[in-house]
């Protein structure tokens, strides 16, 4: 039997709205989603922007909406076995409420339950294999920035090792007050309300919505139902530098670990484009470009790279979901998202990060990087079926 993995089904929503044609007018435009945050009171903040998507949703309802658009677009039938993989931090806005209703005038002073439940990563993915009806292991991940992408690489190795035949793989991140008041007191949010990775002038990132779920399934599973292999998923790897609890090693090393796992488990020719991290931090940007430059060697210079968080924002533990299915769209559509905003490049981010346009280019065979705090680093690789 072949333990190929492909990839049969995607549902995405962002803060230009939902499905792909939304990614089309707004990442692939070039189009920042930024704009005041109105959800909260942002009065306490140095920042008050974010990439996100009307008002306030529940993650249980933004995860099963994507979930359902990717199991329709692949033709899972329902109560099919599958594995179900979430990459989330749990809800941020439920963890709120419940500390606000526990501290309130009147309170009891003992636990408030309303809510709780959905504060634990566990109770998304278990909320949303009910939801779908699915029959399978569930599991959830929250290695931060790269959650929803170590949900993707373990769900293809289920399938690569023949513990699964299927596995749907999905992350979700909305703007919400908790991770805002981090970000802002680390002094890592935009000054400016501009996300410019890899230039001169960049001053830091933004949050932004984020959720996508992916049907994978093994090429003997998706041949018996008659699905349609949107692309294949070739290699993928994870690796920990532990270099410093918020930043990069200076060098990528961990980038260049997980990268250079991926890329020897896909073993074919050579990478046509990047989905890079790119958050447009001080010490980000560089570590990443030093990174790639090992990986790739004397191609580097002639790879194009460029970070979609410039319009999306950064999307926590939906990142790798996200940005993986923009690098299929990339794969499919031959047209490289830009990296918007681009002004003066750094001397030190010396590759070419499609500036400000959209390129159209033969892409065959991408690979999208993500990293967390605490030196935690994935990588995937997409190629035509």
């Amino acid at each position: 039997m072949s333990r190929e993995v492909l990839l049969t089904g995607f549902g995405v929503r962002t803060a230009f709205g939902t499905g792909a044609d939304a990614l089309r007018e707004g990442v692939f435009d070039g189009r920042p989603a930024f704009a005041p945050i109105t959800r909260f009171d942002i009065g306490p903040y140095r920042t008050g922007l974010a990439a996100a998507y009307g008002p306030a949703a529940p993650l249980r309802d933004v995860l099963a909406e994507v979930a359902a658009a990717a199991v329709g677009m692949a033709g899972l039938p329902t109560g099919a076995p599958a594995a179900v993989l979430v990459g989330a931090a749990g809800d941020f806005t439920g963890l709120t409420r419940f500390w606000r209703a526990r501290d309130s005038p009147g309170s009891p002073g003992a636990a408030v339950s309303g809510g709780a439940a959905e504060t634990v990563p566990a109770w998304q993915a278990e909320a949303l294999a009910d939801t779908l009806g699915v029959r399978g292991p569930r599991l959830a991940f929250t290695g931060a920035c790269v959650a929803s992408a170590a949900a993707i690489a373990h769900g293809c190795q289920l399938i690569a090792s023949g513990r699964a035949e299927t596995a749907i793989c999905a992350g979700a991140y909305l703007v919400e007050e908790e991770n805002l008041a981090k970000f802002d007191s680390g002094f890592a949010l935009s000054r400016d309300g501009m996300v410019r990775p890899f230039c001169a002038d960049r001053s830091g990132l933004l949050l932004g919505d984020g959720a996508a779920a992916i049907v994978l399934e093994s090429v003997d599973g998706a041949r018996r139902r008659g699905a349609r292999a949107l692309a294949a998923l070739t290699g993928w790897g994870a690796a920990g530098d532990a270099h410093h609890i918020a930043r990069p090693h200076p060098e990528g090393a961990g980038l260049v670990a997980a990268a250079g796992r991926a890329l020897r488990r896909a073993r074919g020719p050579r990478i046509d484009y990047v989905n890079a991290h790119g958050t447009a931090t001080r010490h980000n940007d560089p570590a990443e470009t030093r990174g790639l430059r090992t990986l790739f060697g004397a191609d580097a210079a002639r790879t194009p790279v460029s970070s979609t968080k410039s319009t999306t924002g950064h999307l926590l533990e939906a990142a790798g979901a996200v940005e993986l299915v923009i690098t299929l769209l990339a794969l499919r559509d031959g047209v490289l998202p830009p990296t918007a905003g681009f002004t003066e490049p750094d001397p030190h981010c010396d590759l070419d990060y499609v500036p400000n346009r959209p390129h159209k280019a033969d892409v065959r065979r991408a690979l999208t990087v993500n990293a967390a705090f605490g030196g935690a680093n994935t990588a995937l690789v997409l190629e035509r079926a």
